[in-house]
């Protein structure tokens, strides 16, 4: 791809802290187009790729299962569609956390609790 030298999958995962594994798994299910293949058969990823693994695995770190990154990838490449798409998975996606965070809130009530107990009976 013009501007980048083309990447190897190491040096892809390198950059984008995505295990190779991983790589070519979402190669696999179509969440990462597959590169162009040198005479050798050698993967050759570009610039592209690099951004669109680097939203994948920002997607991931938040939370966002792959089917939602695929969603929220199909809107970003088709800005013209409504985004209330992508404000209705992120409004779910924040119940899930605030969910999440209640019951953390719970746990850490909980276990403050019994280190308090243990510190009672010394």
């Amino acid at each position: 791809q013009a501007g980048m030298k083309a990447l190897s999958i190491g040096k892809l995962g390198e950059k984008t802290g995505v295990n190779v594994e991983t790589i070519r798994y979402y190669e696999k299910i179509g969440l990462l187009p597959e590169p162009d293949r040198t005479a050798a058969g050698y993967r050759q990823y570009g610039d592209s790729h690099l951004r669109r693994l680097h939203f994948i695995r920002k997607g991931r770190d938040l939370g966002f299962s792959i089917e939602a990154i695929r969603e929220l990838l199909r809107l970003a490449v088709h800005p013209e569609y409504p985004c209330q798409d992508a404000d209705r998975m992120a409004a779910e996606h924040l119940a899930e956390v605030e969910r999440k965070i209640a019951e953390l809130e719970k746990l850490r009530e909980a276990l403050s609790g019994m280190v308090n107990c243990c510190k009672e009976k010394k």
